[in-house]
């Protein structure tokens, strides 16, 4: 699990990184991998994302999680998830 939860949250950095926000792949304490995302403009917006696969049996798609529990998007798709976290950390007028 780890190698594909990295490689997801790899690429999500990337695609924020693209769009402008600073964003980094960080361990918590007890091992857990997450992105770590801010708004420069404004750095009291930011969201941590995690990745791990939809717990339905016989179902190994992987998605993308807000920090509350909610899925975001599909892993196999960075660049639609990327959209979805910029919009929500863009400041008034971006």
């Amino acid at each position: 699990m780890g190698d594909d939860n990295l490689g997801h949250l790899e690429r999500l950095v990337s695609e924020l990184g693209a769009r402008g926000l600073l964003a980094r792949v960080v361990r918590s304490q007890s091992g857990r991998l997450f992105v770590r995302v801010i708004n420069p403009n404004a750095t009291s917006l930011s969201e941590s994302v995690t990745c791990q696969p939809l717990s339905v049996p016989d179902v190994a798609d992987w998605w993308y999680w807000w920090s509350w529990g909610e899925r975001l998007h599909q892993a196999d798709d960075p660049a639609g998830a990327a959209t979805k976290v910029a919009r929500v950390l863009a400041a008034v007028g971006e």
